[in-house]
C-alpha cells in the first residue's frame, strides 16, 4: 500500500464518481478503478459501493478514510518537518561561551540567529575556556568561544577562527582618581588595588597581566578576583579598586565608572569560535552563516578553514 492510494481513496470519497475522481486526480477512470480494487483486495474488505447515484465509502471504508486521511497528515507533516531540519529551522545548538563574549558579539549574533531560527532549541552554557574546550572535544557542545584558541587532546580536529581582538583597558569608579584621565600607565597601575578575573577563567591574561606588572611585582597578590567582566565593572563602580579587562568591556557602560586606556597598549588572546570540523549539522552551518553576517571579518577565515577540510 503506498500513499498513492490513499489520496485514490479519499479523492473518490470527495468526488463520489469514478470519473470526476480520475479527473481531479489527473489520470483515466480505469487505472483509478483498478487501484481502488486492487486496495480492497490488499485491505481485505469492501471499501466503497458502486450504486447508480455514486460511490459510496462503506462502514470499512469510512475507517479506513479516517485512518488513511491521519496517515496523509502525518507524512505531509514530516516532508514538512525533514525540509525545515535539512534547512537548519529546527534542531539543537549547543553553545559553551566565556563570559566577556556576552559585551561583543554574542547578543547581536544571538538575537538575529533566535528571530532568523526561532524554532531552534538553543542551549547556553558560560563556561570557562578550558571546560567549554573538553566538553566540545567530547561532543558535549557543538560550538564553543573561548578566549585564545583550544588546546589540549582532541583539538587538532577543531575548526578555530578569532571572531574578536582585544587589548587591555581599565575601569575605576567616577570619584577614582584616574576617572577624567584617557589612559593609566602600567607604573600607575602597580600602585593601586587591582580587580582581575580569576585565574581558572582567565589563565593567559593573568599570564599576560604578571608579565606587564613585572614579575617582582605584588600588585596582584592582593588583587580582588572577580567572576567575569560584568563584576569587574561592577566592583570597580563602588569603589573597591582598578579594573583590568579587555576592551569589550566599552560596550557595556555603567553610570559611575570611567574607562581608560592602560599603556603602554596590551593586546589580550583573541576571543576564538570553535567546532568540530566533520560536524556537517544544518543548524551549525545555520550559524555560521549568522556569524558571517553580523561579523563581516570572519567570513573569509571561517571559508578558508572549512575549505581546507
Amino acid at each position: 500500500m503506498e500513499a498513492r492510494h490513499l489520496r485514490y481513496a479519499l479523492t473518490l470519497a470527495e468526488h463520489e464518481h469514478f470519473g470526476r475522481a480520475a479527473e481531479a486526480l489527473g489520470i483515466a477512470q480505469p487505472p483509478l478503478s483498478k487501484q481502488i480494487a486492487d486496495l480492497e483486495r490488499e485491505v481485505g474488505a469492501r471499501l466503497f459501493d458502486r450504486t447508480r447515484q455514486g460511490v459510496f465509502p462503506t462502514a470499512a471504508g469510512e475507517a479506513f478514510l479516517t485512518r488513511a486521511r491521519r496517515a496523509l497528515d502525518e507524512i505531509t507533516a514530516a516532508a514538512v518537518d525533514a525540509g525545515r531540519a535539512g534547512r537548519g529551522e529546527t534542531g539543537r545548538l549547543r553553545l559553551g561561551f566565556i563570559a566577556s563574549a556576552l559585551l561583543d558579539p554574542l547578543p547581536l549574533v544571538l538575537r538575529r540567529f533566535g528571530h532568523e531560527r526561532p524554532d531552534v532549541r538553543l542551549e547556553l552554557h558560560e563556561m570557562a575556556t578550558s571546560r567549554s574546550t573538553a566538553a566540545l572535544v567530547a561532543g558535549e557542545l557543538d560550538v564553543a568561544i573561548t578566549l585564545g584558541p583550544p588546546r589540549g587532546p582532541g583539538t587538532e580536529h577543531l575548526v578555530s577562527v578569532p571572531i574578536g581582538h582585544d587589548h587591555l583597558i581599565a575601569v575605576v569608579s567616577t570619584t577614582h582618581p584616574y576617572a577624567g584621565q584617557p589612559s593609566v600607565s602600567v607604573s600607575q597601575l602597580r600602585r593601586q588595588r587591582l580587580i582581575v578575573a580569576p585565574g581558572e577563567d582567565e589563565p593567559t591574561v593573568t599570564a599576560g597581566l604578571r608579565t606587564l606588572l613585572g614579575k617582582d611585582s605584588t600588585a596582584l597578590d592582593g588583587a580582588t578576583v572577580a567572576r567575569d567582566v560584568h563584576t569587574i565593572i561592577g566592583l570597580a563602580a563602588s569603589g573597591v579598586g582598578v579594573g583590568l579587562g579587555p576592551s569589550r568591556m566599552l560596550s557595556a557602560p555603567r553610570p559611575g565608572t570611567w574607562f581608560c586606556e592602560v599603556t603602554p597598549r596590551t593586546p589580550l588572546p583573541d576571543l576564538i569560535l570553535s567546532f568540530t570540523g566533520r560536524d556537517q549539522s544544518p543548524v551549525l552551518i545555520a550559524f555560521l552563516d549568522t556569524i558571517r553576517n553580523n561579523c563581516p571579518a570572519v567570513g573569509a577565515t571561517l571559508d578558508h578553514r572549512l575549505s581546507a577540510l
